[in-house]
């Protein structure tokens, strides 16, 4: 009777949130109508949250809203501006009502409930299929031989649900080659939203026709740089590939971003600012760079940057974040990012993976794996021997500029590997843990002093809300950062820590 009741309530709080953006789509001509949403959803996050939503943090908002040169809301509207209205509505339930609001509320709560980590995206593989060949492309080595059925996508999304997982995104292998039975999930779950990391080659105009009466999938699009140093690694014609499929989302109101591996050879291309506003202008408005892994048998370590060059990077997207910067593009960095998200969120604690085997790996990176789609449910998983030991042992390094407990300390996976007795998953060419961390032993040495240098040269706020484990939520000098001198990054005076909880 409960659960009816909660479907209930669901269905009439998602049904008043979609007249609110049905009105916003229809009557935003001026600053004050927009402003006018913004601060009606503000308000209803306020009594959504009750006593968890925190005062300050509301204030800031607000003072953000009503600031005409604010550039984060002056981007919003113009995403908002740019994409087909009905695909706008739907992003807007989504990502915005069912996964930022209901589903971050459910996935608290479900942390205390089953005392292991919850996700908020659960990241899987339609296929190991894939039409190009990159260098040193890590998913490469799963071969083209394992497929997840419709049935087998169907039970993450459903049990993912039931947790409060709302986002959903996709890799492979090359996912586009499953477009039939993405486009049959998305229009079954329509209330979630899907995001596929795509190499734009299957991209045409009959699938964006389909995907704006949808509305609930975007796509990152594998690109890295100028068309030399993308096809130096990705094949030639590849670069004429994502051009096409980015006049194609342009042309539909499709909103999407990119997907960038920043490696050696092309971090500077990639990190450009003239490369970061061509595809701005051609319609990009967010996008993920990931740090190259050497994961896989046929990996080519030689092409991880060096401590001078992801330096590099941290300069560069932190000031294209800045207010001193204009570009209308978002950048997110999967590794350099680690503050903002408290260190490593593999293992379920903000996201996990499952490969087209059916195996739960805590990272697309890491693969090794407890559990199976075929044997386990999504909750059986995230409470298996691997997962528990990641939920154990976040955030695994005090300095969250080296957060992955394999690329910056690969000691801490050979040890996690080997007391979960976890098994290797890759699916052509089975790599030991050893092996994997092998290629990383030396970057974590040369990359520890210079990550501290630039640690202790910043200031590191407290978040108000972390999903560690209760006793580091307790005890929050157990996440403090020290130095060699004794320093500390963050305050942990009794009165800032009790503003914080």
């Amino acid at each position: 009777m409960a659960n009816i009741a909660e479907s209930v309530s669901h269905a009439a709080e998602r049904k008043a949130v979609s007249l609110l953006i049905d009105q916003f789509l229809k009557h935003r001509e001026t600053a004050e109508d927009r402003n006018k949403f913004y601060l009606q959803i503000l308000d209803f996050a306020q009594t959504f949250y009750g006593k968890a939503a925190k005062k300050e943090t509301l204030e800031a908002i607000r003072a953000a809203i009503t600031d005409p040169d604010n550039r984060w809301f002056r981007f919003i509207n113009k995403v908002i501006d740019e994409a087909d209205p009905h695909y706008a509505k739907i992003t807007l339930l989504n990502l915005g009502y069912e996964a930022f609001f209901r589903g971050t509320k459910t996935i608290r709560a479900n942390r205390e409930k089953y005392h292991c980590n919850i996700p908020w995206l659960i990241l899987f593989d339609p296929t190991t299929a894939c039409n190009m060949h990159c260098v040193g492309c890590w998913s490469g080595t799963y071969g083209p031989k394992h497929n997840l059925s419709y049935e087998d996508m169907d039970k993450i999304v459903t049990q993912g649900k039931e947790l409060g997982t709302y986002l959903y995104m996709m890799t492979g292998g090359e996912p586009t080659v499953r477009m039939k039975d993405i486009l049959r999930l998305a229009e079954k779950h329509n209330d979630c939203e899907f995001a596929l990391f795509s190499n734009s080659t299957l991209i045409t105009e009959e699938l964006c026709k389909k995907l704006v009466e949808l509305g609930n999938i975007t796509f990152l699009l594998s690109i890295e740089g100028t068309p030399d140093t993308n096809d130096a690694r990705r094949g030639i014609g590849h670069y004429d590939a994502v051009m096409n499929a980015m006049d194609l989302f342009r042309k539909y109101g499709i909103i999407f971003g990119t997907s960038i591996c920043y490696t050696r050879a092309n971090i500077e291309a990639v990190t450009d600012e003239k490369f970061l506003r061509f595809i701005a202008s051609k319609g990009a408005r967010y996008g993920f760079y990931f740090h190259f892994m050497p994961v896989g048998n046929n990996a080519v370590p030689e092409l991880m940057p060096t401590p001078e060059q992801r330096r590099l990077i941290i300069d560069r997207l932190r000031y294209y974040r800045s207010k001193e910067c204009d570009l209308e593009f978002y950048p997110m960095d999967f590794q350099n990012d680690g503050e903002f998200v408290g260190g490593c969120i593999a293992g379920g604690r903000n996201y996990f993976h499952i490969n087209a085997n059916g195996d739960a790996e805590p990272c697309v990176f890491i693969h090794f794996s407890n559990a199976n789609i075929h044997s386990s449910s999504i909750l059986e998983m995230l409470q298996s021997p691997l997962f528990m030991a990641y939920h154990e042992g976040q955030p695994f390094n005090r300095n969250h500029l080296r957060p992955c407990p394999m690329l910056e300390n690969p000691e801490l996976l050979r040890e996690i590997v080997e007391t979960t007795g976890a098994q290797g998953t890759n699916l052509e060419s089975e790599e030991s843990v050893e092996h994997l961390c092998e290629k990383c032993d030396e970057y974590s040495k040369v990359w520890a002093p210079v990550a501290e240098e630039i640690w202790a040269g910043q200031t590191h706020k407290h978040p108000s809300y972390e999903n560690f484990t209760k006793e580091k939520r307790e005890h929050p000098e157990l996440a403090a950062f020290e130095h060699a001198d004794g320093s500390r990054s963050i305050d942990l005076s009794p009165e800032y820590v009790e503003s914080q909880f």
